[in-house]
């Protein structure tokens, strides 16, 4: 079967989710948030999944302020996080291109991305966008940090990036990312020649694992159904299904 981009990135997140309990997702994260659902279908454990904005698929009494506090207290196992900009330390950029404060471009703003990155083990970098546009040497601003200095206490921090044409691993010992996998299609040179950054590869790079058949369906069907509910708009445009559940609007975002 012909996967999308998209479709591969959620296969490549769901299995970098294996033997995590609790995965939560922000409101601007439907690739993740279907990876994440994916995981807890396929998954033997009882896996917990927190998206906001949803009308089922959490169970918080206080949105977002609830969310920060099951980080601060080491309950959330995985979390998710893209930016207009991400460099070769896994630093992000949600507010804009040029020096701030006057940026030529401005985009929505960091929220709690720097307190997520601290306190969630194993954070996950997307983007399908993969241009020396989006993957940089250096991001304008650091809306989060991918690495910090020494003596400074964090529990978490980025484990991956996945972006439309290829999964990397990070090394926070390293400052660094690894490619790990080419998606079909695609060739290790041209990630290089979209990359702005500098990375770490074998000498044989293989090719993103093809989803299996079986849970392209499950993906397909059931999933993109529990998709609609907190994304509407993308499960109609990947899937081609329609909402029947009006989300709960939280407050806040991510």
């Amino acid at each position: 079967m012909k996967i999308s981009t998209k479709e591969q990135m959620i296969f490549v997140i769901a299995r970098l989710l294996r033997g995590i309990d609790h995965v939560a997702v922000g409101v601007s994260s439907p690739v993740p948030g279907s990876a994440a659902l994916l995981h807890r279908r396929l998954s033997p454990q009882k896996t917990r999944v927190t998206v906001l904005n949803s009308a089922g698929l959490h169970n918080l009494n206080d949105g977002v302020s609830d969310l920060f506090d099951c980080a601060a207290q080491g309950r959330i196992g995985a979390f998710s996080l893209s930016g207009g900009q991400i460099d070769g330390q896994a630093n992000i950029n949600l507010v804009g291109i040029g020096d701030y404060p006057r940026q030529t471009v401005r985009w929505s703003g960091s929220f709690g991305s720097a307190f997520m990155y601290f306190m969630v083990p194993n954070v996950i970098l997307f983007r399908e966008e993969h241009t020396r546009r989006t993957m940089v040497d250096t991001v304008d601003f650091v809306s989060a940090p991918g690495v910090s200095e020494p003596g400074v206490w964090r529990r978490g921090g980025p484990v991956a990036l996945v972006t439309g044409l290829a999964a990397f691993s990070f090394s926070a010992t390293k400052a660094r990312f690894r490619l790990e996998s080419v998606h079909k299609g695609h060739s290790l040179e041209e990630v290089r020649d979209n990359t702005g950054f500098a990375f770490d590869f074998a000498e044989t790079v293989p090719e993103t694992p093809a989803p299996d058949p079986d849970q392209l369906v499950l993906l397909r069907s059931e999933i993109a159904q529990e998709i609609a509910d907190p994304y509407p708009d993308f499960a109609a445009r990947e899937f081609g299904v329609r909402n029947q559940i009006a989300p709960t609007k939280v407050r806040g975002g991510g």
